[in-house]
């Protein structure tokens, strides 16, 4: 299988689960936020990376979730964020 019908068949996939469940397991949501699966999961290990839920061994996310920390991570530049200025 080429890496352009994995893409596809992950596109499926989470294009299903958006439409049955609100539920996506560790590939789709990577897909869906165009990361690699193993990046997501070591976000997830380091605790940078979106919501989470166990449902039994599954790990799922929601998708309002996934929504919600990419909207957090907006950025209007590439900089680092400044840093919060503090009193005197």
């Amino acid at each position: 299988m080429s890496a352009d019908d994995e893409d596809d068949s992950a596109n499926e996939r989470a294009a299903i689960a958006r439409k049955g469940s609100p539920f996506l397991n560790t590939g789709q949501a990577a897909h869906y936020l165009g990361l690699s699966h193993r990046k997501l999961e070591e976000m997830r290990e380091e605790g940078i990376g979106p919501i989470y839920r166990k449902h039994g061994n599954a790990v799922r996310y929601h998708i309002n979730d996934l929504d919600a920390w990419s909207e957090a991570s907006k950025r209007a530049h590439t900089g680092p964020l400044p840093s919060p200025r503090r009193p005197r």
